[in-house]
């Protein structure tokens, strides 16, 4: 998913949870304050007094059948390693020993990291990070809570299951979806969808979404869209939220800072995502693109300094996060206010030292994006070198990808899907078809592993979770994969991918799906799938200046959705052969559309100047460059 997706679910859902608290039992199984009091850490003195810890177990069948054999309950603590108030549960609420009698005698309880977990973590990924989840033994949910509970809260909640483990209002039985017929949306529903995307702009402080404030990648990428058209509105939007977004990063160290709470941009929880850099640096890195302000791509620069000084491996691999707190559970304001010294005399904050493929995919696909729009050949030699790493120690047979070394579960459509799109980056800005291929076997291992049965959509997982659930579709991974397997379609021709693009898509054109928040993902999804790439062939020799300096050129041109080629002769074949261009070019490049392309362009200036007139989408008007050409019209130069 999105990373920072559930924090637009989480501010809804605790609005709602007010305005249930007046009517909630008194043990307060389904009221949650919407944004706790900074809770004190159990004293070092009283720990020994609170009792035998809380055995966590892993998540896994057998925990149920234990709890059906004892007639327990089984709690699951799902958590976020990096995350403060997870810290603040374990230090605080499972410390206390009231809570721990009442879990000793009857639940069994489980901590998972979400990140480790991808199938669970989408299942609940509307509840944030904690999440308390309770079942039976049956696998059945009784209680889903959100956020941070203190002790007195979750003893009531705890007891109160046991009196009566009737599931409450949190519990709703999943409602049947009637699908969409075909990919494309009703005209009724894109309305809705781009209505509901003007709404969901903050114009009092900034951004898309409300109460936490965070920089939606697919919803600036999309404002950029309708900037590049001519709306005036969208460009104040998407340089607004560039600007406020600056203020959750990290003036010291580099790197950006998850969200900020309390509805504005001063209140920064301080965990660094891997997913999070990945997601900033790509939007500042086509920003740059598209407005030229240099000011975008040294924001850019310094996330990518961060990530090498701190979620690096010496293999050149990223690692997942650091953590929001130097001690756990205690706020790290103070901390962050210091300069480098004075963090370093302290401590350096804990690194998830793993290494998923999924997260690496990110990062991967966003550095290609930084060369792009830098021409940095740093920032290629650092995706390449990740995608090697992965390709070596993550690779599946058939083109798929394991989590991490050694999953619980799997194998999760996030992890291949993330490298498809790693892949397929690295293909448009390098005109390897090595990284191609690769791209290619990536989203045949997602036909195979991970289409859902009913031919709609493709599930999270392979397998369910466990015994008593089902493996579903998730929006965000299906707004990704509707994305990737129709510019592979673009590139290639492959029908196979033009199958998963128009599965996938009537999967996310269904009302009950499309109008979900946010809506800049699903609107660029449509964009995409109904509108042709801009295309841009360059041909001439590998060693030839002039070829050379014409795909550099329209690589500074990359806004996001492209097709860009480099064949090698004009007797050579594109990937797709869907366009013909002159024959006998020695270097040149071509802006081709509807089959044809455009008179040969031999100078860098006259390409980036045709480059600056394409329109945002390839099918909204006609081409901004010279009439086209047949295949055999053309003389070389």
């Amino acid at each position: 998913m999105n990373s920072r997706r559930w924090l637009l679910y989480a501010s809804w859902a605790a609005l709602l949870s007010l305005c249930l608290a007046s009517s909630a039992n008194s043990a307060g199984q389904e009221s949650a304050a919407a944004r706790p009091a900074e809770a004190q850490p159990v004293a070092a003195g009283n720990a020994q007094d609170a009792g035998p810890a809380v055995h966590w177990l892993s998540w896994n069948d057998s925990v149920f059948a234990q709890a059906r054999a004892e007639h327990k309950y089984v709690l699951l603590d799902l958590e976020a390693v990096w995350c403060h108030w997870c810290h603040v549960m374990d230090a605080v609420t499972y410390s206390d020993p009231d809570v721990r009698k009442e879990m000793q005698e009857k639940y069994l309880a489980i901590k998972v990291d979400q990140d480790s977990r991808p199938d669970i973590s989408n299942r609940y990924e509307d509840y944030g990070w904690p999440a308390t989840v309770v079942f039976d033994g049956e696998g059945k949910e009784i209680v889903k809570r959100q956020g941070y509970l203190p002790p007195k809260p979750m003893l009531s909640m705890l007891q109160a299951i046991v009196e009566d483990p009737t599931p409450g209002p949190s519990v709703v039985p999943e409602q049947p979806i009637n699908y969409a017929s075909s990919s494309r949306i009703a005209p009724s529903v894109l309305a809705r969808v781009r209505k509901d995307f003007e709404a969901q702009y903050d114009t009092k402080a900034g951004g898309w979404g409300f109460s936490h404030k965070f920089l939606d990648p697919e919803s600036v990428e999309y404002a950029m869209v309708l900037s590049r058209e001519g709306n005036a509105t969208a460009t104040q939007r998407v340089r607004d939220t560039l600007r406020l977004e600056q203020k959750i990063q990290d003036p010291v160290w580099g790197g950006a800072y998850q969200y900020s709470a309390g509805g504005d941009w001063d209140e920064p929880h301080f965990e660094k995502l891997i997913s999070i850099q990945a997601q900033v640096m790509r939007i500042y890195a086509l920003a740059y693109t598209q407005f030229k302000d240099d000011s975008y791509l040294r924001v850019a620069g310094r996330i990518d300094d961060y990530v090498l000084a701190f979620l690096t491996s010496p293999d050149g691999a990223f690692y997942v996060s650091q953590d929001a707190d130097l001690v756990e559970g205690e706020h790290g304001g103070d901390y962050f206010k210091l300069d480098d010294a004075g963090r370093r005399a302290k401590g350096i904050p804990r690194v998830d030292k793993h290494i998923y493929a999924r997260e690496n995919g990110w990062m991967i696909a966003s550095l290609s994006d930084l060369y792009a729009a830098s021409g940095d050949a740093r920032y290629l030699q650092q995706a390449e070198r990740s995608a090697e790493w992965v390709l070596a120690h993550r690779a599946l047979p058939g083109g798929g990808f394991s989590h991490d070394e050694l999953d619980a579960a799997g194998p999760y459509l996030g992890d291949t899907l993330a490298m498809g799109q790693a892949f397929l980056a690295l293909y448009q800005v390098t005109a390897d078809r090595r990284w191609l291929d690769h791209a290619r076997a990536a989203l045949s291992y997602t036909a195979e592993n991970f289409a859902s049965p009913n031919g709609i959509g493709y599930l999270t997982a392979k397998a369910p979770m466990d015994r008593l659930s089902h493996t579903f579709p998730e929006r965000d991974e299906n707004l990704g994969l509707a994305r990737f397997a129709n510019l592979v379609y673009q590139c290639t021709g492959d029908e196979q991918a033009k199958t998963i693009a128009g599965q996938t898509m009537r999967y996310l054109v269904t009302p009950a799906i499309a109008t979900r928040p946010l809506s800049g993902g699903e609107l660029l999804a449509i964009e995409e799938t109904t509108h042709p790439p801009l295309h841009i062939v360059v041909i001439g020799p590998s060693d030839n200046q002039q070829a050379k300096q014409l795909f550099d050129t329209a690589l500074h041109s990359i806004r996001g959705y492209e097709r860009l080629e480099w064949i090698l002769s004009s007797s050579s074949g594109l990937e797709r052969s869907d366009v013909s261009y002159p024959a006998g070019v020695l270097a040149a490049a071509f802006l081709c559309r509807d089959s044809h392309c455009g008179q040969p362009i031999y100078d860098v200036g006259a390409l980036a100047a045709s480059l600056e007139r394409v329109p945002a989408s390839g099918a909204a008007q006609k081409p901004a460059w010279n009439h086209p050409v047949s295949a055999k019209s053309g003389s070389g130069q």
